[in-house]
């Protein structure tokens, strides 16, 4: 079943509490600096892509989000997004970033976007600070070990998060506005339900929620992207998404 208006677990002391599905899109202002590096050359990899100009607070604009690799589908899913120019975010697993560094360094030269979603894909509000800390700071460096990047989104594991987390996490927390629950898909015809509704629910400044680690969505990519186009839509990275919209370090965004 598709969800589309997300809501994110937010715990506040002894009581619960739901982030309404309202982004900050309406703020248009300058946009800050990119403090990032460029990335380091690998050994048979390109440099970054430049950063394109599109203007997603004109244009039909959504970010296809990929969580939980990479893993042993995400080359493939690179393949198959290189013919269509759609760029994406990938918040990846920081334990899994050095096993798969060729991989890693691709998403980045190839002009995708990279997402810190912890070391260990924790339930971090029931955590320490000092881990909640270290899960975000460990991906942070394992990230830039290999890239010379380092991410400026971050995704909670599960979207539970509060306050604290925010806090010590010290990045922009991205949420998705589209959840089509692709990683049920298990039969074609389920995959198939998967495009439609995620087609169907998709507006202009939407984040989708997808996972790389799943079989049949990397192989519907190629569908799903062409059906997005086809309604007149930039497939572009979060940090594209957002351009002109300064993110508060902590804030939760679902779109623009």
């Amino acid at each position: 079943m598709l969800i589309r208006s997300t809501a994110v677990l937010v715990t506040a002391g002894a009581g619960l509490a739901l982030l309404s599905a309202c982004g900050h899109g309406h703020h248009r202002i300058h946009v800050t600096a990119d403090r990032t590096q460029q990335p380091r050359p690998a050994r048979g990899t390109a440099q970054a892509t430049p950063s394109r100009a599109v203007d997603c607070a004109v244009a039909r604009c959504v970010a296809l989000t990929f969580d939980d690799g990479p893993g042993p589908h995400t080359a493939r899913l690179l393949d198959l997004l290189r013919p269509t120019r759609a760029r994406a975010t990938f918040f990846v697993v920081g334990r899994q970033v050095r096993p798969n560094a060729a991989v890693v360094r691709r998403i980045v030269a190839e002009g995708h976007e990279i997402g810190n979603h912890t070391w260990s894909h924790a339930r971090l509000p029931g955590l320490p600070e000092g881990a909640i800390r270290a899960e975000v700071d460990r991906t942070q460096d394992a990230v830039h070990d290999v890239t010379g990047v380092r991410p400026r989104v971050f995704r909670p594991p599960y979207a539970v998060t509060d306050a604290r987390v925010g806090r010590v996490a010290g990045l922009p927390q991205v949420m998705w506005s589209v959840d089509p629950m692709d990683w049920r898909a298990r039969k074609p015809e389920r995959m198939k339900r998967v495009i439609e509704e995620t087609v169907r629910d998709t507006r202009p400044g939407g984040i989708v929620l997808l996972h790389d680690t799943h079989g049949p969505t990397v192989s519907a990519i190629p569908e799903l992207v062409a059906r997005l186009k086809r309604q007149g839509y930039e497939l572009v990275t979060v940090s594209e998404l957002f351009r002109g919209v300064p993110l508060r370090p902590g804030g939760p965004y679902r779109h623009r």
